[in-house]
């Protein structure tokens, strides 16, 4: 599938900045599920700094702007043709070792509760493969979290949102994560791009789904929130031990003023902007 990508952020303040710097994890990188026919990302009067791959294999760019800022927009503008490997990752140059994945976060610490999903999950599955028994606790996950937009913060934990029973794509990735490391699979955040629900409509948020570490194959993703791995409709950009690790943007300012976000995105097929 052929995927355009447009994807603005806009930033604006109370008032003026007098400089900002930025990274930005906002290029995907090649592997066999997608190839970058074009990409590009814009940020109005900033200086481009360093471009480095991380260990992970995902790019990183830094900006900086010097101010007075008031208003500051990036843009995101791309082509990418997509294959469906069924979830696993191939092909994906990076050099951290899977085990380091097992660390847990503030947000994806498993507390009682996910213990106890997580072993709730593979429970009779000793003799299963561990490609099933990662399956099942994807499974859990879209059966013990609804998909609510609005019920939950960027802050909630994987604890809390469990409780709550509610949340949206960054919640259930959070919560795979914490019940994958209870049960010794490595685990950690993807950021990225998602075509379309099953109706066809678009999203207008960037999404986020989980990779584990399956022995034999090695990463796969499990987007708990659809209840699938992804396939060709998905575009994978960066990754992290959770959402704030992972987060496409981050930056600091000089200042000390109130910020202020809004973003727009729109993944449209070739046949659909024909």
């Amino acid at each position: 599938m052929r995927l355009i990508v447009n994807h603005v952020t806009r930033y604006t303040y109370d008032s003026p900045v007098r400089s900002l710097v930025q990274a930005h994890r906002l290029t995907p990188s090649q592997s066999a599920s997608q190839q970058i026919m074009f990409w590009e990302v814009e940020t109005e009067g900033a200086i481009v700094g360093a471009v480095f791959r991380d260990g992970g294999g995902d790019l990183t760019q830094t900006v900086s702007v010097r101010g007075p800022v008031s208003e500051l927009t990036v843009t995101v503008k791309g082509e990418v043709e997509t294959t469906d490997q069924f979830g696993v990752l191939r092909d994906h140059r990076e050099t951290v070792r899977p085990s380091s994945y097992l660390r847990p976060t503030r947000m994806v610490r498993a507390d009682a509760a996910l213990q106890a999903l997580s072993a709730a999950a593979l429970d009779g599955m000793e003799d299963e493969t561990a490609l099933a028994r990662a399956h099942a606790l994807s499974r859990a996950v879209s059966k013990a979290i609804a998909y609510v937009p609005g019920e939950t913060e960027p802050a909630t934990t994987a604890a809390e949102a469990l409780a709550g029973g509610k949340g949206v794509c960054q919640d259930h990735t959070h919560a795979l994560i914490a019940v994958a490391h209870s049960a010794d699979f490595p685990a950690r955040y993807v950021t990225g791009y998602l075509h379309s629900g099953s109706d066809g409509s678009a999203h207008e948020a960037s999404h986020a789904w989980a990779e584990l570490h399956v022995s034999g194959l090695g990463w796969v993703g499990f987007d708990a929130a659809n209840e699938c791995c992804p396939d060709e409709r998905y575009i994978r950009v960066g990754s992290g031990f959770d959402a704030l690790d992972a987060a496409p943007i981050r930056g600091v300012l000089e200042g000390g003023v109130e910020e202020h976000m809004d973003v727009t995105v729109a993944v449209m097929s070739q046949t659909q902007q024909q």
